[in-house]
């Protein structure tokens, strides 16, 4: 006796077709992740006295300083500065990554939870 519900033969058409779909939008993501890897971003504060570049990663590859941006006696505008920097630039990664997402979820918002 079959049980009701149930789908004798295996997955029916459209559940055997959402999976290749779901399979191939984790390939399609999984390379936009490579590819973030070797992406850089690079933000400014200061009017440009201050430049951090990170990588897609959100690791901090390099931070320029304008000499003139080092002042001893108002290191905390300089940390303000580079602070402001790193926020910026770290927002553009989310921002390029949010954006390539959004081409796999259909602007969906957060995808598609528990799927991936």
């Amino acid at each position: 006796m079959a049980r009701r519900g149930g789908f004798p033969g295996g997955m029916p058409g459209n559940m055997a077709n959402l999976m290749k779909q779901a399979q191939k939008m984790q390939r399609q993501m999984e390379e936009q992740a490579k590819e973030m890897e070797t992406k850089e971003f690079t933000a400014t504060a200061g009017g440009g006295a201050v430049e951090v570049t990170v990588s897609g990663t959100k690791k901090v590859l390099k931070v320029k300083l304008d000499e003139e941006a080092v002042d001893p006696d108002d290191v905390e505008m300089l940390e303000d500065m580079i602070v402001a920097a790193v926020n910026e630039a770290l927002e553009k990664v989310d921002q390029e990554s949010a954006a390539g997402m959004s081409k796999f979820t259909g602007g969906m918002g957060g995808g598609m939870p528990g799927l991936f």
